[in-house]
């Protein structure tokens, strides 16, 4: 899938939206949502992973592992930061660095590529289809 969008306005929007994931996540979540605390990072990060891949990946595989990574490296970032700010604020903001998190956020990031891969190479066998039906229509 391709947008048409400028660059300048795919890295705004990705500017926006980054800036609103990491104050959502120094945030603590609303009580009503507490008990789907893993579900919710998984949720978020395939939403991002479409996200970005919609955006930028031009369904290039490269592409899509830097994305992959770098939404990895900013789940890892993102809950030591919560650490961090409990140590510097001497109050607990947030929670605390959580592996379970960062495992849910991986199963999110890893949902996301297997579907787009699927995508990818089904999208690759059906163009293949149809070039070889043109070209026995052609003889």
């Amino acid at each position: 899938m391709k947008l048409n969008l400028s660059i300048s306005a795919k890295i705004f929007l990705t500017i926006i939206f980054f800036a609103a994931s990491v104050f959502g996540f120094m945030l603590k979540l609303p009580s009503a949502f507490r008990g789907h605390d893993k579900e919710l990072h998984a949720l978020f990060y395939f939403l991002a992973a479409a996200f970005l891949n919609i955006l930028f990946s031009n369904n290039k595989l490269v592409w899509h592992i830097l994305i992959f990574a770098g939404l990895y490296l900013f789940s890892v970032s993102i809950e030591h930061a919560q650490e961090y700010s409990n140590r510097f604020f001497h109050k607990r903001i947030h929670g605390r660095y959580d592996p379970e998190d960062v495992k849910y956020n991986l199963k999110g990031l890893i949902t996301f590529s297997a579907i787009w891969f699927s995508y990818i190479v089904i999208r690759f066998m059906n163009k293949k289809l149809v070039l070889k039906e043109i070209k026995s229509q052609k003889e």
